[in-house]
């Protein structure tokens, strides 16, 4: 048996909702048939690996021995734990390179400029979301879906003085519809006019967070990371990483028969062929056409 979100429990046949309550009536309805779809593909997962090579689960013992081999653990986490906050002190003594504070971005008022962007604060964090223009709502990136809905809450990013925005490579007025289909809150902008300035020396069209400092008038770069660098903004799968089946991915080292069928290609953050957090708008009624006049 799997849990899945929720009180969801996925057999290797079929699955069964105890219950699921993720909010709001229409979203909880639409969440409801998103883990429907997550436990079917589960099952049929579980299904093939019966077949061939079912997963066993780790060896029972009693609650001394199992203790012990935590504990032995917790020492290499604690271990990790102080690398990243060495990592941490090294980023805060990296120095920092000027960006010119007049770049130019477009919010819902109109143009603006980076400063602008830092809405007063002190700092600000953006996030350069991938973009495929002219494509639907469903080809849009999944892995640029997947973190993004992750940040919800801003509150205590601002108590430190620091603003979370999203800087899209794509137009404005195609691009705050999906915002909006997604039902984000966070500030979102376009930044495609000035993606050679912004993002110098790094592949434009690929995910990116880029952190920023104002001395004044005055706008500077402190650091930047991509790729497996943007799981920073995530949490399901850090909880994946706390479970004995983790992931569920094929480069992770697990015991032999252990369930790895997520495949690390896009299609580990798409169910039934759309990033896998629009399900639960569709399933809401929210309209996710991205046309001018929508």
């Amino acid at each position: 048996m799997a849990r899945l979100g929720g009180h969801l429990r996925v057999a290797g046949d079929r699955a069964g909702v105890v219950r699921v309550c993720f909010g709001p009536p229409a979203v909880e309805a639409g969440m409801k048939q998103v883990v429907g779809r997550a436990a079917d593909r589960f099952a049929i997962m579980t299904d093939e690996s019966t077949a061939a090579n079912a997963p066993s689960p780790p060896a029972a013992v009693d609650r001394a021995t199992y203790q012990a081999e935590l504990d032995r653990l917790r020492v290499r986490e604690k271990a990790h734990t102080r690398e990243g906050d060495a990592i941490a002190a090294a980023r805060r003594r990296l120095p920092m390179v000027e960006v010119d504070a007049s770049t130019a971005l477009v919010g819902p008022g109109g143009p603006l400029t980076l400063l602008d962007a830092f809405d007063g604060r002190r700092q600000l964090i953006a996030y350069y979301f991938m973009w495929h223009p002219g494509r639907p709502a469903a080809e849009q990136c999944e892995g640029c879906t997947w973190v993004t809905t992750q940040v919800t809450e801003l509150s205590y990013l601002h108590s430190r003085d620091i603003t979370y925005a999203v800087f899209c490579q794509g137009p404005y007025d195609e691009s705050i519809r999906y915002h909006d289909f997604m039902g984000w809150d966070m500030p979102w902008y376009s930044a495609q006019a000035s993606l050679d300035t912004l993002l110098v020396g790094r592949r434009i069209g690929m995910m990116h967070i880029v952190c920023y400092v104002r001395d004044g008038d005055r706008v500077f770069e402190t650091y930047w990371t991509t790729i497996r660098g943007v799981e920073a903004m995530d949490y399901s799968l850090a909880l994946m990483d706390l479970t004995v089946y983790g992931r569920q991915e094929p480069w992770e080292d697990s015991p032999s028969g252990w369930p790895q069928g997520w495949q690390v290609d896009g299609t580990n953050l798409r169910i039934d062929g759309r990033p896998i957090a629009q399900w639960s708008r569709i399933e809401a009624g929210r309209s996710d056409d991205l046309s001018a006049g929508s």
